[in-house]
């Protein structure tokens, strides 16, 4: 397999309004990263993944585009955004940019002259569609953020499309002129430096043509249908993806991920099979839809191990000789990794070590979230006037206001599964709002940042922090982390995931305990031959190798 740096690297997710306050104004800021560098460059990370900074009226907090190519007022200016790239690089950091062209503001001004009129020339950027002979909507898909996907325009009488808020139009791809648009933009950052690229949901960009309804069982006359099928990994997005590679990424040096939903092992190999020159890694989430019932996210269901790491097994050996993944348990679009798989009570700093070694001894690319380093937790907030997410608010009028669901277990899904949990403020101190404004935070901080926050982990030799900062350093010194064969072991064990990662004569052997009560370990053989205690979220090896600790994890070097 090539050897290539984003294999190799670690990247650190910012999310800009959520980072670091400069101005007091209570919205992070890129002053407020830059005056945050030194600590990234302590952790020992090489990218840096910065959530959309560009200008946007923010319906979606950042998500919804009026301008590619500038940089929203609340975070600064594109001159703040040159010294960040700057300060980035001075460092040895690479900066990778979040992509969003599956849909862009309805304030851009191609989507204004598009809804103009019918013969605006850029009407067919987005698209539009007339109603049904009684005014109906052209077809039954539901939007991600809840409600129909269409929305009925006054001045022509036509609805278009919005897979996600009504204030984020998808855009054409079907049209070439619109596609050389997005080409030039791409090229626009790209020369300015950029080291890569996050792609937003980018396999929804294509669409099946003539975009039917979907037919599901059941459906009663007007309700609406998840589409997905129509337009997750559609018809010509592997065409769209080699065009955009072939035309812009190929000419750079940089590293590109796609945020795939619903996309299987069979799906990520066609986007990151380095043959076909398309992608380079791909965000999947089918180990986030672990704990979700029939019903969807909203309708939390019990996780266990097997299924977690059946999941994990399975993308393992997919991708093992063909493709790449990314490596993550949280990010801005889900709750904290350590309230959700570990235990944030009396065993949250040990589980949130067991975690993080996990995701950096798996084959793949480890992504960080801010505020995942230091262990950070999701939030209950008692009131839902408290959250300030598009897809809760949406959620919860739907459900509660207008569909006379208990309140109480509406708020007890999102206190488990809601956007807002890792888009609490960073915590970098136990001052008013932990260090992170000196005005009134734009979401309220978790009220644990006494507790938890970074001033606390830097203090202590055995926090969290110094915990990451090892595994960083482990991966920089042993391309057995990014390369070695996977091999599971113990497949049947309901609280322990055990395997091997194995590279020319190098062998591991990785120990996690996913349970607070103590666990034998029946692998004999392979303990016999571990040389070396690599590293371990215990202060001390075991007194007894064969017996795993509350929410252990080991690394072994093993000798034949």
């Amino acid at each position: 397999m090539n050897r290539t740096f984003w294999k190799e690297a670690v990247v650190y997710q910012i999310y800009p309004r959520s980072f670091q306050d400069s101005n007091g104004d209570g919205i992070g800021d890129l002053q407020g990263i830059i005056s945050r560098l030194d600590y990234l460059q302590k952790l020992g990370v090489d990218v840096v993944w910065l959530s959309p900074v560009y200008k946007s009226p923010n319906d979606d907090n950042g998500y919804d585009i009026s301008d590619y190519q500038d940089i929203m007022d609340e975070f600064g200016t594109l001159q703040d955004w040159e010294e960040l790239l700057t300060g980035l690089h001075a460092r040895g950091i690479k900066l990778m940019m979040d992509l969003v062209i599956n849909h862009s503001s309805d304030e851009h001004p191609w989507f204004v002259e598009s809804r103009s009129s019918k013969d605006n020339p850029y009407r067919d950027y987005y698209i539009w569609r007339p109603g049904g002979p009684d005014g109906e909507r052209p077809n039954n898909w539901s939007s991600v953020f809840s409600g129909p996907a269409w929305e009925l325009d006054e001045t022509t009488g036509e609805y278009y499309l919005h897979l996600f808020s009504r204030k984020q139009p998808d855009l054409n791809w079907e049209n070439p002129q619109l596609r050389e648009e997005l080409y030039k933009m791409i090229t626009f950052w790209l020369d300015k430096g950029v080291d890569g690229l996050r792609m937003d949901v980018i396999n929804m960009i294509s669409k099946v043509e003539g975009l039917p309804s979907s037919h599901r069982d059941g459906l009663a006359p007007g309700e609406l249908a998840w589409g997905g099928e129509y337009y997750m990994n559609g018809p010509r997005v592997h065409e769209f993806l080699h065009e955009m590679n072939d035309k812009v990424l190929s000419n750079y040096n940089i590293m590109t991920v796609g945020e795939t939903p619903g996309a299987t092992v069979e799906d990520a190999i066609l986007y990151t099979d380095e043959e076909r020159k398309e992608l380079q890694m791909v965000f999947q989430f089918e180990h986030m839809d672990v704990d979700s019932g029939p019903d969807g996210k909203w309708d939390v269901a019990p996780w266990t191990l097997s299924k977690l790491r059946d999941i994990l097994h399975k993308w393992q050996v997919g991708l093992a000789d063909k493709g790449w993944n990314s490596l993550y348990l949280n990010n801005h679009d889900q709750p904290r990794m350590v309230s959700r798989f570990g235990d944030d009570g009396k065993y949250r700093v040990i589980s949130a070590k067991m975690l993080a070694t996990l995701l950096h001894t798996l084959k793949g690319t480890p992504y960080i979230y801010q505020g995942e380093e230091i262990g950070m937790t999701n939030v209950k907030f008692t009131a839902i006037e408290h959250y300030k997410d598009i897809e809760i608010l949406n959620m919860y009028r739907e459900k509660v206001t207008e569909g006379g669901a208990d309140p109480n277990s509406v708020l007890n899904a999102i206190h488990i599964k809601g956007r807002d949990n890792a888009r609490t403020p960073m915590q970098w101190d136990d001052s008013a709002n932990a260090g992170f404004t000196e005005g009134e935070p734009w979401l309220k901080v978790n009220p644990n940042y006494k507790e938890i926050n970074v001033e606390q982990a830097l203090a202590d030799s055995d926090s969290i922090f110094y915990y990451y900062q090892r595994l960083l350093a482990l991966r920089k010194k042993n391309p057995i982390m990014a390369y070695g064969e996977y091999k599971l072991l113990l497949p049947e064990h309901e609280d322990i995931y055990a395997y091997t990662r194995t590279l020319d004569d190098e062998k591991w052997l990785v120990l996690l305990n996913f349970n607070e009560v103590p666990q034998t370990v029946d692998l004999s053989a392979e303990l016999s031959k571990a040389t070396e205690l690599i590293i371990g979220n215990y202060p001390d090896d075991a007194p007894t190798r064969e017996l795993l600790r509350p929410y252990e994890a080991r690394v072994y070097r093993l000798k034949d």
